[in-house]
């Protein structure tokens, strides 16, 4: 897993899109770079990953990514100092995950040296692409597919890998308000919610959906036996604050282990800040918004970093958090931003120069 691969092949497109972005005004993934990273999967191996310019792929119908969902991405994001230094924020780790999660969808496990060697020469490739506005960045999308082909339910015999990249500005404007889920599941035991695994997120999408046309912007998921534990926010980690102390829940089946959720765990304990890891109930936070000692709540992921809750709405009544002078996720936002864009130590060495 550790093979050095220094004889990347790079392709590079006859004409750059560049000229024609508006860096000012960044929608989130919706504008994407010239160049992609891919790699296949055939005879039995990895063959050596290429960059060509970003276009269409072209796969036969029987594909079994159409039929079986046999798909896992990862989020990453790189950043450009004022000195035109560009930085990722603990790719390794991204890496990791990403076989965590090939191997729960027996897709074949890919060489670390590939995924980091091809992003670092990617980005080396593509880094005019990088905004420097701040709240801006460049949104990575590593991800794998299964592109071997047959109608047959068993794993595929041929994968890609690729990697895309977006200049993108913020994923969220402002605080969302969030219904706290009684019916549907995210993920159950012995299942996938672990993995970042495509199909985790389309299960997502009706329930949200629902939601929305209540009145709110996002989900909170509660657990597959009785939905009486809080466990994620939409599409992210979620962070309760009872008092002065930090809750979140364990990771399990159901929940990712995600990079921005054990960095916020890390930062807090080291500003001591009273954080404490384990199951949380609705009925605590019910609790807690009745009788004033719920101060906040917001979801962490790699897109939005840290996104405030403003409400929550459970059992058709809404509860309204507080407006705070200074809160936690500001203060902690703002430290993991500052070490991500390199304005500030890195004392977790986190930081990752390209």
């Amino acid at each position: 897993m550790s093979t050095i691969i220094n004889d990347i092949e790079i392709i590079k497109t006859k004409s750059s899109k560049i000229n024609a972005v508006d860096f000012d005004d960044l929608k989130f993934g919706s504008v994407f770079s010239d160049h992609m990273l891919v790699c296949d999967y055939k005879d039995g191996k990895w063959h050596k990953p290429k960059i060509m310019p970003y276009a269409p792929l072209t796969l036969d119908p029987s594909a079994k990514i159409f039929h079986y969902g046999q798909s896992i991405f990862e989020g990453m994001k790189a950043y450009k100092d004022d000195a035109d230094n560009v930085w990722l924020f603990r790719p390794e780790d991204n890496c990791k995950r990403l076989n965590i999660s090939a191997k729960r969808l027996a897709i074949p496990e890919l060489p670390e040296a590939y995924f980091m060697e091809g992003l670092v020469a990617l980005l080396q490739l593509d880094k005019d692409w990088i905004p420097t506005k701040d709240g801006s960045s460049l949104y990575i999308r590593p991800f794998m597919f299964a592109s071997g082909q047959g109608f047959h339910a068993s794993p595929a015999d041929e994968y890609k890998f690729i990697i895309c990249t977006a200049p993108s500005g913020s994923y969220f404007s402002g605080e969302v308000k969030v219904l706290i889920e009684e019916k549907y599941s995210r993920s159950a035991d012995g299942g996938v919610g672990f993995a970042k695994a495509g199909g985790n997120y389309a299960g997502q999408f009706y329930p949200t959906q629902l939601a929305k046309e209540k009145g709110y912007q996002q989900v909170i998921w509660t657990d597959d036996h009785k939905h009486e534990y809080i466990e994620e926010a939409g599409a992210m980690n979620i962070f309760v604050r009872i008092g002065d102390t930090l809750i979140t829940g364990p990771t399990s089946d159901r929940i990712l282990d995600g990079i921005t959720r054990k960095s916020i765990i890390q930062l807090a304990e080291s500003e001591n800040i009273p954080v404490e890891v384990r199951k949380l109930t609705v009925s605590e936070v019910v609790d807690a918004a009745k009788n004033g000692s719920l101060k906040e709540m917001f979801g962490a992921g790699t897109a939005a970093v840290i996104s405030p809750i403003s409400g929550f709405g459970y059992k058709g009544v809404d509860y309204d958090l507080p407006k705070l002078e200074s809160t936690y996720a500001e203060y902690l936002k703002k430290r993991i931003t500052d070490i991500q864009t390199n304005k500030a130590e890195d004392p977790f060495g986190w930081r990752y120069k390209v």
